[in-house]
């Protein structure tokens, strides 16, 4: 991307980040920043589908003969913490750095990915359609998010979600699986050693939970792990417990899936087993991948991501990378280095060119 073109790209990045920042838009109340999106494409004659608080737009010559590349990432928030020394709601710059709640999560990614979009619109020939998502209720995994889009969306041939990576390119992401687990017991008098105590019970299994490992170790993921979370039982101090409840955080690798954890989980322990949920899944991408040999070609860095997004709903190929760093993500006085923005702009255009290009020469 010329130097001119690139700048043009990046101040209008910045000016919709600044405008979202300023608007609140906490999961499942997103509405007032769908509409600034919605108003940023319309204003550019650039027909937009709305679905909740979800804005969908496609390339000028869309063709529903053609796969389709997804750009994707949400304009949620979660609420500020009680450490913000700056209004989360104020987008201020110093020193580089744009202040503000969303900045970085994954307001730069969300803008730069809408630049990008732009960029690509009137391209003729392309080998592959582009929508642009703005989804909502990323942060709670909500069902009115990306998932309620995926029917309109068509045939995705690949997705690129937004999310804070520094522009190391995810190609693997853990899934969750929560799980709540009732041992049984007899309730008795303490003081007469009656019954059978659920918290011994639970101990049992408990340690069962620290203890295990699942066999197969991902590449990119690790092991399996599993964190008992939250435990309650007993009403009295003289009662022997006739229930002890507990509930267990467990993230999987991209070797086993929900059903296979949880048949394993019910084989080896004796309390009742609910699963709370089984929605996000693991994903991972083949290296052989074109666009991962692209990112690969470019000394893009790869790894495995500890933390879900919205890749984990979706049945197709994705990567997750983008500007800013996770490690800011939720943290008070959020901010994003606007270089980092530039360097997502400029990246993003390099791996879809030679994304283009490499899918161009192998089918010649």
């Amino acid at each position: 991307m010329a130097p001119e073109l690139l700048n043009k790209c990046y101040v209008e990045a910045v000016e919709l980040l600044k405008q979202l920042i300023a608007t609140p838009s906490f999961s499942k109340e997103e509405n007032h920043t769908a509409t600034i999106i919605q108003h940023f494409f319309d204003q550019k004659n650039i027909l937009v589908e709305r679905v909740g608080n979800n804005i969908i737009v496609r390339n000028k010559y869309f063709n529903s003969q053609l796969p389709t590349l997804l750009l994707n990432s949400h304009h949620d928030t979660v609420k500020p913490n009680g450490g913000y020394t700056k209004n989360p709601f104020e987008p201020i710059i110093v020193a580089d750095k744009l202040f503000g709640l969303g900045s970085n999560d994954a307001g730069g990614a969300l803008v730069s990915l809408a630049v990008i979009f732009l960029h690509y619109y009137e391209s003729e020939q392309l080998p592959f359609n582009i929508i642009y998502a703005a989804t909502a209720e990323e942060e709670i995994s909500g069902k009115g998010g990306i998932e309620s889009i995926l029917p309109k969306l068509g045939n995705i041939k690949l997705a690129i979600v937004g999310e804070p990576t520094k522009m190391q390119m995810a190609v693997a992401e853990r899934g969750l699986l929560v799980i709540d687990c009732i041992a049984k017991g007899k309730a008795g008098h303490a003081a007469r050693n009656e019954g059978i105590n659920a918290i011994y019970e639970a101990m049992n299994d408990i340690a069962w939970f620290r203890n295990y490992r699942f066999s197969k170790v991902s590449e990119w993921l690790g092991e399996v792990s599993m964190n008992v979370t939250i435990i309650n039982a007993g009403k009295a101090h003289n009662q022997v417990p006739d229930g002890c409840s507990y509930t267990v955080d467990i993230r999987l690798n991209d070797c086993y899936t929900h059903e296979e954890v949880l048949a394993t989980i019910k084989a080896n322990i004796t309390s009742e087993v609910k699963e709370r949920s089984t929605r996000i899944r693991p994903s991972h991408i083949e290296m052989q991948h074109p666009f991962v040999q692209v990112a690969v070609a470019n000394n893009i860095n790869l790894y495995g991501s500890p933390t879900t997004s919205d890749m984990a709903l979706m049945p197709f190929n994705s990567v997750k990378i983008g500007p800013g760093d996770s490690a800011r993500s939720h943290s008070a006085d959020e901010f994003i280095y606007l270089n980092e923005i530039q360097q997502g702009i400029s990246t993003y255009q390099l791996l879809i060119n030679n994304y283009i290009l490499n899918l161009q020469n192998n089918k010649s």
